[in-house]
């Protein structure tokens, strides 16, 4: 079993810029989370004794966790109903899996306290499937 520490951890955006893609590291990043979950229907029938499910669509979201750099252009393009397409390495690049996919931008919040960093947090909603690959 391998197992991974978390600070080697990318963050990449493709961005459309006027007919070319970008790829654009996001910058400062603190933390993030890949969430899947797929839906179920209840399939149990008279008689049975125990309950039985079928599994339905799947859905996905990418949470961000970071420090807000105002220079950055990859957290620049995080705008609230974005699309953007994503890549992760939770181990960094050419090492373990890398996660994939395209989705839109559904939360933006910086936080700012007298005595902390200026923090930002991004979620996004996935159009699609999170695709798994090797990195």
């Amino acid at each position: 079993m391998a197992i991974a520490t978390g600070n080697s951890g990318i963050v990449k955006l493709v961005t459309d810029t006027g007919g070319s893609d970008t790829v654009a590291t996001v910058a400062e990043v603190r933390s993030f989370t890949i969430n899947e979950e797929a839906g179920t229907v209840d399939s149990t029938s008279m008689g049975s004794t125990s309950r039985s499910y079928l599994a339905t669509q799947k859905t996905g979201s990418v949470s961000l966790e970071c420090y807000w750099d105002s220079t950055d252009a990859a957290q620049d393009d995080l705008d609230v109903s974005s699309k953007i397409d994503f890549e992760i390495y939770p181990n960094g690049v050419g090492t373990g899996k890398k996660y994939t996919g395209i989705g839109f931008v559904t939360n933006k919040s910086i936080s700012v306290s007298f005595d902390g960093m200026v923090e930002a947090s991004f979620e996004i909603q996935a159009d699609g499937d999170i695709t798994e690959g090797a990195a």
